[in-house]
């Protein structure tokens, strides 16, 4: 069965102070790239793979191997609405933020943190 990970892009971009406040949209856009070209280190099976965008990122377009998914709020809550529409299948939420991990970890959802999906530009 095909694995459902979920990337926070606001908290995975900010874990890494590289200017991404200068340019929310474009860090965004980099890190979709990213995910596109390179996937998920460490999964094996098959994934679908949904980036949660919001505030200045909104309008960040999908690409081939990646949806992107425009938070009409908070794209906390909108990540928890994500992992409950899904709950017949495996479920991989990327964040370090401890009080989304806990939401979605009572939904039965794994947590992995930014590291999981950072790596060269």
């Amino acid at each position: 069965m095909t694995t459902l990970v979920i990337i926070d892009a606001a908290n995975v971009i900010g874990s890494v102070p590289d200017g991404w406040w200068r340019d929310r949209r474009g860090a965004a856009e980099r890190l979709r790239d990213r995910l596109a070209r390179d996937g998920v280190p460490g999964q094996d099976a098959p994934v679908e793979l949904v980036l949660v965008v919001e505030g200045a990122a909104r309008g960040v377009e999908s690409v081939p191997g990646v949806r992107v998914d425009q938070a009409p709020g908070s794209g906390d809550d909108r990540i928890v609405e994500l992992v409950a529409e899904a709950p017949d299948r495996p479920r991989l939420v990327v964040t370090a933020d401890r009080e989304l991990r806990r939401r979605v970890g009572e939904l039965g959802a794994d947590v992995a943190g930014p590291r999981t999906v950072h790596g060269p530009s």
